[in-house]
């Protein structure tokens, strides 16, 4: 029996999938793409859209997907809890991860919840350029001790990593740590998609390419100056540090 995993967003044909008994092993020949983390979630969703996986049925490893797509463990794990949470598997310790008895229920109920990852990196700067300065008033008005130890625990973690993807993951973190110090629940939900626009094919190649050592410095410093503008409850610095460091992050992806 075979799989086939399908990556539509990033338009890459992923090869044929091997399967050995309930524990199917990815090979693939021809790709050498490190893929992003939505490209391992929309490779799960068409997998359960087309029945390929059924109900009940053993997903691929953590190791097995993590060595496919060129993740982190950790990302893995995001991934798997997002779809766990969305009720589309279930996991037991020391057995693995499967297809939810309740799939089918499952996907009727996502809808058109994955249509905002459908969003250039150009629109999803655009966008961050108006929110997230936006909402800077509201975490100088409502953040909480508690938030700010979040936040510096995200520029900890960040600064600590040994990937680029898995800085990219605690930087996404802290600016969704800092839209939730606004203590407001629709702008937390409007930032949890905004990660979730991080997080696909296109965005991941871009911020891969235009990595470079000095700039992952340049974007650490920028976040501890504005955590820290966050702490003093300055909010004006604090809107001028954010536009400055999305024009940076936006210059180094776009050329402008």
């Amino acid at each position: 029996m075979q799989y086939q995993l399908h990556n539509d967003a990033s338009q890459h044909a992923i090869d044929t999938i091997a399967a050995a008994g309930l524990m199917p092993s990815f090979a693939s020949e021809h790709s050498t793409t490190v893929y992003s983390a939505l490209s391992l979630r929309e490779a799960i969703l068409d997998n359960l859209k087309s029945r390929t996986w059924r109900a009940g049925q053993r997903l691929p490893t953590e190791r097995a997907l993590s060595g496919q797509f060129g993740l982190s463990r950790t990302t893995v794990r995001r991934v798997l809890a997002e779809l766990k949470e969305r009720g589309l598997i279930t996991q037991t310790v020391g057995s693995g991860t499967y297809v939810s008895a309740e799939v089918a229920q499952a996907l009727a109920e996502l809808g058109s919840g994955d249509a905002p990852l459908a969003t250039s990196p150009a629109e999803l700067m655009s966008a961050r350029l108006v929110l997230e300065p936006a909402i800077i008033a509201m975490v100088v008005g409502n953040a909480t001790a508690a938030d700010f130890s979040r936040m510096e625990a995200c520029c900890d973690r960040g600064e600590a990593a040994a990937t680029l993807e898995e800085f990219e993951l605690w930087d996404g973190r802290l600016h969704e740590a800092i839209a939730d110090a606004a203590h407001n629940a629709f702008i937390s939900a409007v930032f949890q998609r905004m990660n979730e626009v991080r997080a696909q094919g296109e965005w991941g190649m871009l911020k891969r390419r235009s990595a470079t050592p000095e700039r992952r410095l340049d974007y650490q410093r920028e976040h501890r100056q504005l955590v820290a503008a966050l702490k003093d409850r300055d909010g004006a610095r604090a809107v001028q540090l954010c536009l400055e460091h999305l024009a940076h992050v936006r210059r180094n992806l776009l050329g402008y």
